[in-house]
């Protein structure tokens, strides 16, 4: 027995697996090899099998601890009303586990019952108030709550009771990003890499976070993140050569892998092209790396040839099951976002691999080939700044789909009101300094102008509160803003009514929520930056046929604001006809947009010298 342990706790795994399975087979009626068994084959990764040692090792001792580590195999395989009855299972026979109160928390938040997440976070904090892994996790259901400054505490609290906690360190630098404290957030990041260098999603957010950053530039930008593509490369033994996929098919089947095929902008702007590929020109495989699912999901899956998650499979193994598929051509569409497997990608599952959607930067993947753009958003003199080639959709990158809601165009505010009303909808991580400036000096021109603000965070009131601080210190009253917290989707798309014309963010703007505008019929005023990300308004804008709204320097950026806010008419007029006009536009055209993508995949294939074979 000792054995085990000993090569268990050195991280020998597989030798680990062996001896347990001997001892399970030797001792059958005895709990431990089963025990040790389902340990290890849950950390290989082999969770059929894990479940099963585990089911048997409850059958024998029938003890919480057993109950305990089958809920979080069963958690891991996706099986999470059976992983929750484990956890209830274990808890019942021993009410003070605090292991299963803080697993049972995790999982209630894996299935967004924030509530009862944090319940048993505290209680289990309550049995152990130096639980690393409980703060922690409380950290997390405070930050999807929108309770950022107390997502900051309990990271604070996690690395105080562990100063070595290699995922506090990354989850605060996750919470400083949503606060916009972007330099503090970089380095917790860097700590956590400091730690653990193959750290890879520290690595992850750190690239994230640094599309919220003007300071940094697309050199500096695409260094790291070869960096991160150096590092999955090295550690995918037995990359793929050679693929299944047919040499001359007559259907190309195309992979997609990501955790946000449900309500979430990746399944916002997939939905209408879906609906409208050509089944006997492309058939889809979606690979999902989360299990969280919902009517979107079913819709998105209704599409699908294959549907095949990745949640709990290695890496290799995730690799292999897209190999055997035969997948052409295989789509990334999170980037650098959560719940991205990109070293999936370093095996190279499949002959043609392309980064699209889902991120707005490069990768540093060597092994994915292409980049999904179109000429606004990456114009030839920005190729550079991306590891991958970039291949063009000839008007947009993205299409939208409308919202499935029947909320009408509200008449222009202003008109009833006398004064006009900016808006934004926007993160805190994009409300940086430079933002509130321009903004600043937009209201101080306009004495009369107001301002609305929206988002997640701001049903904290701590954050509203510094949030109107710094506006405060720019000259603008808290009379002339207002800020609202997150409300349902209809409601959201409602809130439009009450603004006149919206500033964008910069460097990183918005996506769906400047979409979602137009279709309200409410223009984005943008500012076109000097990469993907921050010239995605402008690519936006440019399908929707509104280049007008698109200044090119800040300066150029408060004229414009002050010309369109002063000229109520004009501004009514646009706001009658823009729904129309962004629906008649490639950016909503998904019949367009689909024939625009089918040919690009093909293209892309065909270019594949002598076929995949």
């Amino acid at each position: 027995m000792r054995a085990v342990v000993d090569l268990y706790n050195r991280r020998r795994l597989a030798d680990a697996a062996s001896l347990a399975e001997r001892l399970a087979e030797e001792f059958p009626e005895h709990p431990f090899g089963w025990k040790a068994l389902g340990a290890t084959l849950r950390d290989l990764g082999r969770l059929p099998e894990a479940t099963r040692a585990l089911r048997e090792a409850t059958r024998l001792s029938g003890d919480a601890e057993s109950h305990n580590n089958l809920g979080l195999v069963l958690q891991e395989a996706g099986e999470r009303e059976q992983a929750e009855a484990a956890f209830v299972e274990a808890l019942r026979r021993q009410p003070g586990l605090v292991e299963a109160h803080a697993n049972l928390g995790r999982l209630y938040h894996a299935t967004g019952r924030l509530a009862l997440a944090e319940a048993s976070l505290r209680t289990a904090l309550r049995i152990q108030p130096r639980l690393a892994e409980a703060h922690n996790s409380l950290a997390v259901v405070m930050k999807d709550s929108g309770r950022l400054l107390e997502a900051e505490a309990s990271c604070r609290r996690a690395i105080a009771c562990r100063p070595e906690y290699v995922e506090a360190h990354a989850c605060h630098g996750a919470v400083l990003t949503s606060m916009g404290r972007l330099s503090d957030a970089e380095a917790s990041f860097r700590r956590a890499l400091q730690l653990r260098p193959d750290y890879l999603e520290a690595h992850s957010n750190l690239l994230f976070s640094h599309n919220y950053a003007a300071d940094r530039s697309p050199q500096e930008c695409l260094a790291e993140a070869r960096q991160y593509g150096e590092k999955v490369s090295a550690r995918a033994q037995g990359r793929y050569s050679t693929w299944l996929a047919a040499p001359e098919p007559q259907q190309l089947r195309v992979g997609v892998v990501s955790g946000d095929l449900r309500e979430h902008p990746v399944g916002y702007f997939l939905d209408g092209l879906l609906q409208r590929l050509d089944r006997s020109r492309l058939n889809l495989y979606a690979y999902p790396t989360q299990h969280a699912g919902d009517s979107l999901t079913e819709r998105i899956r209704s599409h699908c040839v294959g549907w095949t998650p990745l949640s709990g499979r290695g890496d290799a193994d995730a690799a292999r099951l897209i190999h055997a598929d035969g997948i052409h051509v295989l789509f990334d569409l999170a980037g650098h976002s959560a719940h991205n497997r990109l070293p999936v990608f370093a095996y190279k599952p499949a002959p043609v691999q392309v980064s699209w959607l889902g991120y707005f930067a490069t990768t540093g993947v060597a092994e994915i080939d292409y980049l999904l753009a179109d000429p606004v958003s990456v114009p030839p003199a920005h190729h550079g700044h991306f590891s991958e080639t970039i291949w063009y959709l000839p008007d947009t990158r993205m299409c939208f789909t409308p919202p499935a809601a029947e909320v009408p165009v509200a008449p222009l505010p202003a008109l009833a009101h006398g004064f006009v009303t900016f808006g934004s909808f926007q993160s805190m991580a994009k409300l940086n300094d430079a933002v509130l400036a321009l903004w600043a000096q937009v209201l101080l021109a306009l004495p009369s102008a107001r301002l609305r603000l929206q988002n997640r965070q701001l049903a904290d009131a701590a954050l509203r509160q510094q949030l109107g601080q710094r506006l405060q210190a720019l000259g603008i009253a808290a009379h002339r803003v207002s800020m609202h917290g997150p409300l349902p989707h209809q409601a959201y798309l409602a809130a439009h009514g009450e603004v006149d014309l919206i500033l964008d963010t910069f460097p990183f703007p918005g996506g769906t929520t400047t979409c979602e505008a137009l279709w309200m019929g409410v223009p984005t005023l943008t500012l076109a930056g000097d990469r993907l990300i921050g010239r995605q308004g402008a690519g936006l804008l440019t399908a929707a046929g509104l280049c007008d709204w698109i200044a090119e320097t800040p300066a150029h950026c408060v004229e414009k604001a002050l010309a369109f806010a002063t000229n109520l008419p004009a501004l009514a007029g646009l706001r009658a006809g823009l729904r129309a006009q962004a629906l008649a536009s490639p950016l909503f055209d998904a019949t367009r947009f689909a024939r625009s993508f089918e040919s690009a995949v093909w293209a892309m294939w065909q270019r594949l010298p002598g076929g995949a074979g």
